[in-house]
């Protein structure tokens, strides 16, 4: 689960000094700029980046790494080399980078400016390789030359050998999830990943199909007709889910490999909606709560859940919808969707959770 407590960059600049001795000042500038900034003046053209990442890739050495280093609390570093060495594919790291790709955000050259100061403080207390002093005058003579990207340092490159990637950290959520995708076998690979509402689920299947190309289907077309909407058919966990149809229009085709469509149920007008594209694709993914119903049978290869924090969730759901649909969501939604976990034991059965 995503909502524990961000680091603040003071935690992480003394993490990376304690992981990497060879540290230096010119280190620690680029470890803020990438924190202010991101990684999007690495990519001037699509074709040169593919290019340029699987030469990287290729020379790269595997080794036992953890597969992502903190760099800011919205941004991750991914090791090239310990991607590698766990022969996951090097498009999907590519993907991965792509999709976190952004402009800088307003005010990232206060933010990166806050972030030079808080390294010499830390160096100045002793807490990072170098002194205050030495920080002091690298920091100057690099920002006589104005705001701009910089390599490792010769001695980093030399101890370290760096090759990574700056991951959107929405991004980098998927990585335990794509490793156990990465390990199917056999033809049937689909993944069912259910959870509580406003923690992502579909961002993380638009995800997954920009990064391994899955095909999606969305439970949330599957809402309940009124014709069916019975206080009965309601009161059992999870009854408000159409599973019939899914059943039906989906069930029987998700193991194939080839490209099919279902019918949208729109629960704003109650009617249906025209139709959805699956992607043609290896891997199948079902997202949204109840994907995970036990009327559904064990057609996935994979279970997934996707977790968030109570007062997270609730704050996503106002942003997102406004106060009066927060209150309703509290009030009837969340506790179906709670009580279908519990009754399923769907958290507990997930064989990954996010």
């Amino acid at each position: 689960m995503e909502e524990r407590r961000a680091p603040a960059m003071r935690e992480i600049l003394a993490g990376h000094a304690e992981k990497h001795p060879s540290l230096r000042p010119q280190d620690a500038v680029k470890l803020a700029f990438q924190a202010a900034y991101g990684a999007e003046h690495l990519v001037s053209d699509e074709a040169c980046a593919r290019a340029h990442f699987m030469e990287e890739f290729v020379s790269a050495e595997p080794r036992g790494a953890p597969l992502r280093e903190e760099v800011s609390p919205a941004l991750c570093r991914a090791d090239i080399g310990a991607w590698k060495a766990r022969r996951l594919p090097p498009e999907w790291l590519l993907r991965a980078f792509l999709l976190s790709l952004s402009p800088p955000p307003e005010g990232a050259e206060e933010t990166f400016l806050g972030y030079l100061a808080e390294a010499r403080a830390l160096a100045n207390g002793g807490a990072l390789p170098f002194s205050g002093e030495e920080f002091g005058v690298f920091a100057e003579e690099y920002l006589a030359g104005g705001v701009r990207p910089v390599r490792h340092s010769a001695g980093y490159r030399a101890a370290e050998k760096p090759a990574y990637r700056i991951i959107d950290k929405r991004v980098a959520r998927l990585f335990p999830l794509l490793g156990r995708m990465n390990a199917l076998e056999g033809d049937a690979k689909a993944v069912a990943l259910d959870g509580r509402c406003a923690s992502g689920k579909s961002s993380m299947a638009r995800d997954l199909a920009v990064i391994a190309g899955a095909g999606v289907v969305h439970m949330d077309d599957f809402f309940l007709p009124p014709e069916l909407r019975t206080a009965e058919r309601l009161a059992a966990p999870g009854g408000n889910a159409h599973f019939e149809r899914f059943r039906e229009e989906v069930l029987s085709r998700l193991n194939s490999h080839e490209a099919f469509s279902y019918r949208i149920f729109d629960c704003g007008t109650m009617d249906y909606a025209g139709l959805r594209e699956v992607a043609a694709s290896p891997y199948r993914v079902v997202e949204g709560a109840y994907c995970c119903h036990p009327a559904l049978g064990d057609y996935m290869a994979l279970r997934a859940f996707s977790d968030v924090d109570p007062a997270a969730q609730l704050a996503r759901i106002g942003e997102r919808d406004g106060a009066n649909a927060a209150r309703t969501f509290a009030q009837r939604w969340i506790p179906m969707e709670e009580a279908y976990f519990a009754a399923f034991r769907i958290r507990e059965r997930a064989d990954v959770v996010l």
